[in-house]
């Protein structure tokens, strides 16, 4: 028994405006008029009662159907785990090309305890990720989810993808308790699998797309780039976009901007490995703050819809580029419309945006929290009203869109 009823008039629909607005304050009085041991927390139980649903409007079909759909994503949300357990444990990458193993033959070439070779690799066969041969008891992965796996140079690879989406869950206890109060939790307070996770899964795509496709399809970036360009990679992060730029292009420059210390220190490591170090550095500045003039080239590589104040980085951006500079923007691919973005690439998009890029932008000064689907025209409205004269999209992927913006 739950306390007394609402009354209807009470009921926030009633009373107008949205129910935070009426609930529990303007309700509390009246219930505990009717029941003097009412409490507030009964209160707000009361107001959030859900409202009798008439049988005869169910189809038990649809019904039987949704909730086999959750018994598969609730066993796609445990298998998120397990695949970044495979992959930090190195089991994928003991099977690729392995043949047929049996547990106990996975557990020695891994090191782990074979019973739980033998319930990883169960629920990895439950849900396709590897073959199994009932005859033999053995495992096999097959020659797809090999690549997927284990091959980091494939623009397919995906343990970062989900290492980033494991992080997220895992933080996801505090970004319900900021959720009540519209705060924010900045991008340098989440997980190690959030950071990790988020700069394997965006250097498969960059290692790909960003010299081949992308840089060439800004208007003579190239060609400045071969001869000497001073570049800005704003929200680096560990340094893969900045320092495959440096790679690709020896006689040009290049400054890596973040305002996470922990980033920035990562990102040095990173250009001192690849031996980029005498053409690349990484400062510790903001989008809106970082120093410099004249830049030829200006990059943001998933993060505007991050910032706080994307208006504010533009309008930065345009006053630190050259003349003929430009501005690369990659942003997560999404359409302008919620129906657009109503698929499978969408729905991730949605779920990391609710987890890690909106409250990221409202832990920030003006917190005008985009989102990660922003879609075109919100990116276009903050890049043209910053001054940019030209804002074009000049290349995609199923998981980005390229935009180039001119003075």
């Amino acid at each position: 028994m739950g306390g007394p009823l609402v009354p209807d008039a009470l009921r926030p629909e009633k009373l107008g405006g949205a129910p935070e607005a009426s609930a529990p304050g303007l309700l509390y009085p009246e219930l505990r008029r009717q029941n003097p041991e009412f409490t507030q927390e009964e209160a707000m139980a009361a107001v959030h009662q859900p409202q009798a649903i008439d049988p005869s409007a169910v189809d038990t079909d649809k019904l039987m159907s949704f909730v086999f759909r959750a018994v598969d994503e609730v066993g796609a949300t445990l298998n998120t785990a397990l695949v970044v357990m495979g992959d930090k444990l190195g089991l994928y990458r003991a099977l690729a090309g392995a043949g047929p193993l049996s547990p106990a033959e996975l557990a020695r070439r891994t090191g782990i305890s074979e019973r739980y070779a033998q319930e990883w690799l169960n629920e990895q066969a439950a849900g396709d990720y590897v073959d199994y041969d009932p005859d033999s008891g053995r495992y096999v992965l097959p020659p797809e989810q090999t690549v997927a796996l284990t091959d980091e140079t494939s623009p397919a690879y995906l343990p970062g993808f989900f290492q980033i989406a494991l992080g997220s869950v895992l933080d996801s206890p505090r970004i319900t308790e900021v959720a009540k109060t519209g705060g924010g939790i900045g991008w340098h307070d989440h997980v190690r699998d959030v950071h990790e996770g988020c700069e394997r899964f965006f250097r498969t795509g960059y290692n790909a797309h960003l010299v081949a496709e992308w840089l060439p399809a800004l208007k003579g970036a190239v060609a400045k780039l071969q001869t000497g360009a001073r570049v800005a990679d704003v929200g680096c992060g560990h340094g893969s976009s900045t320092v495959l730029m440096a790679q690709a292009f020896p006689a040009s420059t290049f400054v890596g901007f973040d305002y996470y210390n922990g980033s920035v220190e990562t990102a040095a490591r990173r250009a001192a490995a690849a031996g980029v170090d005498d053409r690349v550095i990484f400062e510790l500045a903001t989008a809106a703050s970082f120093p410099g003039k004249d830049y030829d080239l200006v990059t943001m590589f998933d993060c505007l819809h991050d910032m706080g104040d994307p208006a504010g980085a533009a309008r930065h951006v345009r006053e630190s580029l050259a003349p003929d500079g430009a501005w690369m923007i990659v942003e997560p691919a999404a359409g302008d419309r919620v129906e657009d973005n109503l698929n499978p690439v969408g729905r991730a998009f949605y779920g990391f945006s609710t987890l890690l890029c909106t409250p990221s932008s409202l832990s920030q000064d003006v917190g005008l929290a985009l989102g990660a689907q922003a879609g075109e025209a919100r990116i276009r409205a903050i890049v043209t009203a910053a001054g940019f004269t030209t804002f074009r999209r000049v290349a995609g992927t199923p998981f980005n869109t390229v935009f180039e913006a001119c003075p």
